[in-house]
């Protein structure tokens, strides 16, 4: 579902929002002063249990809350913009699956560890290594990966034998785990490698974070300091050219806004996420973490469920 100027109206006419500022910072952006904050809100507990987990502004909360009901599914949504410190938050930190998203921090990971110098060293595994899911480490079993090609496979084609082999050039997942601590991420729980991280279940919290959570370390790794120039802008690249993107944020965004992001699909619940650092024209970037899941185990995930969810974003910080 694409952006329109006349649902950004419409949503507009609902009510006033409240648009939170806060301070923008490790990334070279200066945010405005001028940003204003006005009241009408939805009242909603912080619970990461399960309870929505903010002071909704009334107009996206209901948008929302409206999404949840017909896809009989649960979001949560967290979205940054860096030059204004505006937000938009709904159940921001209630714990989800992450899935797939890992990937692009593990790639973050990975660049800090060994920065782009030294991406070329060659990993080799054998048949016994693959699992499911590996459309591009399948090709290359007899010659091996560079780490660069490695993370390529990873975030642009969501190869799962990639990403254990990057859990395993960071000591493990609780490698990945120690670096996202690094960053302050005390949320995260890193803790299963792939397929079996995917396989959540109501109450599980290993593998899980918050859409808020996501958001920060992708913007750490992207937008941050944390990582030199030049791996920043090879991290940027592989989101930007991500070919799993395009039926979720990037559907529900302005055509002219460049999404780099990374995607992840849950075994169970419908479980469907995007995670995506959003440059726009003249104007700071966005960073914006969707997660959810739906109410019926063997219910399938639902990609325009996300790009819904987007526009909403799109349409409160545009």
């Amino acid at each position: 579902m694409r952006y329109t100027r006349t649902r950004r109206a419409a949503l507009a006419a609902l009510t006033t929002l409240v648009l939170v500022p806060l301070v923008a910072c490790g990334d070279n952006e200066t945010p405005t002063s001028s940003a204003k904050t006005v009241t009408t809100t939805v009242q909603e507990a912080a619970d990461t249990t399960g309870k929505p987990s903010v002071n909704a502004p009334a107009a996206y909360g209901r948008a929302f809350k409206k999404l949840e009901r017909e896809y009989d599914a649960t979001l949560g949504v967290y979205a940054l913009d860096t030059g204004t410190g505006r937000e938009v938050a709904y159940r921001d930190n209630r714990r989800f699956a992450y899935n797939s998203t890992f990937k692009a921090l593990a790639a973050g990971a990975v660049l800090r560890k060994y920065t782009l110098a030294g991406m070329d060293k060659v990993v080799k595994y054998s048949k016994e290594d693959l699992v499911d899911y590996s459309p591009v480490t399948e090709k290359h079993v007899d010659t091996g990966m560079t780490l660069r090609e490695l993370c390529d496979a990873a975030v642009r084609y969501s190869d799962n034998t990639a990403a254990n082999l990057l859990f395993e050039a960071l000591g493990g997942p609780k490698g990945l785990d120690r670096d996202l601590e690094e960053l302050g991420d005390r949320v995260t729980r890193v803790e299963r490698i792939e397929p079996y991280l995917s396989r959540w279940v109501p109450g599980e919290k290993r593998d899980t974070s918050t859409p808020r959570a996501l958001a920060k370390d992708l913007r750490a790794y992207v937008l941050g300091d944390v990582l030199g120039e030049p791996e920043r802008e090879q991290l940027a690249t592989w989101l930007r050219t991500n070919t799993t993107g395009d039926k979720v944020i990037k559907a529900g965004v302005p055509k002219d806004w460049v999404v780099g992001d990374k995607t992840g699909t849950g075994s169970y619940y419908g479980a469907r996420n995007d995670i995506a650092v959003v440059w726009r024209p003249n104007a700071a970037p966005l960073v914006i973490s969707i997660l959810s899941h739906r109410a019926d185990k063997d219910a399938t995930p639902d990609d325009t469920l996300i790009a819904r969810a987007a526009s909403v974003v799109a349409e409160t910080l545009p």
